[in-house]
């Protein structure tokens, strides 16, 4: 019995022969999804090629590993998946919390991380806190008396800004739209 080779790439697809498929077989192969739109083709019409069924064509992702929570679909456009495979590989966890945040979106979710992201911190109030101090002097008399808690807890709900928590103690700030 020959044994196969499983690829160690973090960021993969297991993309099937649906010709193999619907008579019976299983037959696919784990895919590399960060070599671009244009390796990951290759890869299918290997896969395709070596299929038990003649002149397959037809193909779907059956499943797929470490897309830090972005969804990936049966029939994904294989354009989409090597741009979100580029994205999460630039941004890792935050980036697929932040692709899960706006639906999938990724022109969304880059728009976020280029142009509304403020920061990492503990939590929000240690934020309001930082941007506060930072933008005018609180007399000692009144600093005990501030509710850093009850800011953040406004400024969430009134849409100013948003968080996105990809750790304990790691919560990522945004600005709202």
């Amino acid at each position: 019995m020959t044994s196969t080779a499983i690829l160690t790439t973090e960021l993969r697809i297991y993309v099937a022969c649906l010709a193999a498929y619907n008579n019976g077989y299983l037959h696919g192969a784990w895919i590399d999804a960060t070599q671009g739109e244009w390796g990951i083709w290759e890869d299918i019409q290997t896969m395709l090629a070596a299929s038990p069924i003649p002149d397959a064509e037809e193909h779907a992702i059956h499943d797929y590993e470490g897309f830090e929570g972005a969804r990936i679909r049966e029939y994904t456009v294989i354009e989409n998946l090597a741009k979100l495979a580029a994205f999460i590989t630039d941004h890792g966890a935050l980036g697929g919390a932040v692709l899960e945040y706006y639906n999938n979106d990724l022109d969304e979710a880059s728009e976020a991380l280029t142009e509304r992201y403020l920061g990492q911190y503990t939590n929000l109030a240690d934020y309001v806190q930082e941007m506060t101090e930072g933008s005018m002097t609180i007399p000692q008399s009144l600093q005990y008396y501030i509710d850093w808690q009850a800011m953040a807890r406004d400024a969430e709900i009134n849409g100013d800004l948003f968080t996105i928590s990809t750790a304990y103690n790691e919560v990522h700030v945004f600005a709202g739209c």
